[in-house]
């Protein structure tokens, strides 16, 4: 317990007194000052330090089986679109090429036989059509004998022997252009057989071309698959290929990822995504680089999950022993290509983001695929044309063009 002497002490020491409230005061001032920066700044920003570097990883798999003689790309280099990085022994593919090509030359010839053979039946046709018409006439006119013998023989002018000989010709005449006839519908039916390989359709167009067509297109690409090349420009990152290493189909070789068209993947916790809408301005710093370096970028998209609920083992909050555990939504940034150009990332650098929620006017959910020429290659639509070409190149180096202009110019057979 206090003295009365203590007591008096303290009430007549002014000095303490007055800075106890100094202090009591510029706490209040400050407390009050957040207050106002927080509800004025502070406020309409979200900010997370946990946010990584992102990017395309294009990996480079063989299409076929095959044994690794040429590596021409390793780690850290920078490979343009269409370049060859890895080739495989090209060997037991082009004997696959040359007997397909062998066996489309065939092919073609093959078929050029069954349009020539159409022009050959429609000639022999001609043959039977003149035994048919001469068969008629004689048919005719042993018909003329027997009309003109028959009344005759009852006033004893002709014999029945003549008549009878004149009967047995007419006969015969009968039976003959019958079977000149059947001959005729035979020659016909022949040539109707051999046009229903060949009608409607060109040589080039020929089922039978174009299904050993097919495989020379398979065999060709076989050949050219034998040549990795690159989709897209970037730099080359985890390359596991050696040379005489036998691969399989789909086997990873190496990596190639474009640094030019990297963003950042930003995972804010689920009470911070109240007002985060795609557009919003963010501001981000590079660990690599520090706070001398700014980035700026806009919100892409939202992502439509936690990553808890994307894990390859989820969370199991159905047993007993649950524990709440804050979650956190993945939010994609877009950067900008001037800036990432001037000071370039590797995509896995952690980054610190800041966005601007003063407007919240934009959308939660993309309406729209951001999907462009950016991730679309043409290099391997050039091997599919060079296939093409390898076919047009054979057909027409076995005639079937100029057959196809023979047979078009030809008068169709009525």
């Amino acid at each position: 317990m206090a003295s009365p002497e203590s007591n008096t002490a303290a009430q007549g020491n002014p000095a303490r007194k007055m800075a106890i409230t100094a202090v009591t005061i510029l706490v209040l001032i400050g407390a009050i000052a957040y207050g106002v920066y927080w509800a004025l700044v502070l406020n309409h920003f979200e900010s997370t330090d946990n946010a990584y570097v992102q990017g395309n990883v294009v990996q480079i798999t063989p299409q076929v089986v095959g044994t690794v003689v040429a590596i021409n790309a390793d780690d850290t280099d920078h490979v343009k679109a269409g370049q060859v990085l890895v080739k495989l022994d090209p060997a037991d593919a082009q004997v696959v090429l040359d007997q397909a090509e062998a066996q489309l030359a065939q092919t073609v010839r093959e078929v050029r036989t069954l349009y020539a053979n159409n022009g050959t039946l429609s000639a022999q046709i001609a043959q039977p059509e003149a035994e048919s018409a001469r068969a008629q006439s004689d048919l005719a006119r042993a018909q003329d004998d027997v009309s003109r013998r028959a009344p005759l023989v009852a006033s004893g002018a002709v014999g029945k022997e003549e008549l009878d000989h004149a009967t047995a010709q007419l006969a015969a005449s009968r039976n003959s252009a019958t079977a000149a006839q059947s001959a005729v519908l035979a020659a016909r039916e022949q040539l109707a057989s051999s046009q229903t390989l060949t009608d409607g359709t060109a040589i080039d167009q020929h089922p039978n071309v174009l299904r050993v067509s097919a495989k020379v297109r398979e065999a060709y690409l076989a050949l050219k698959r034998a040549e990795l090349l690159a989709p897209v420009d970037g730099y080359v990152a985890k390359r596991s290929v050696q040379l005489g290493q036998r691969v399989q189909a789909g086997t990873p070789l190496m990596s190639v990822i474009a640094l030019n068209q990297v963003w950042v993947e930003a995972n804010f916790k689920e009470s911070q995504l109240r007002n985060l809408r795609i557009g919003q301005p963010v501001e981000l710093i590079a660990d690599v680089y520090g706070k001398k370096v700014d980035y700026h970028g806009t919100i892409e998209g939202l992502g439509a999950g936690t990553g808890a609920a994307f894990a390859l083992l989820p969370a199991q909050n159905a047993s007993g022993n649950w524990i709440k555990v804050v979650q956190r939504v993945p939010v994609r940034i877009a950067l900008d290509p001037k800036e990432l150009a001037e000071h370039p990332l590797r995509v896995g650098l952690s980054m610190e983001a800041t966005v601007d929620v003063s407007k919240t006017d934009g959308r939660v959910l993309a309406d729209a695929s951001r999907v462009s020429m950016a991730n679309h290659t043409d290099v391997f639509d050039q091997v599919n044309s060079a296939a093409d070409a390898e076919v047009r190149r054979i057909i027409a180096a076995n005639g079937a063009r100029r057959a196809s202009l023979a047979v078009a110019s030809a008068a169709p057979l009525k």
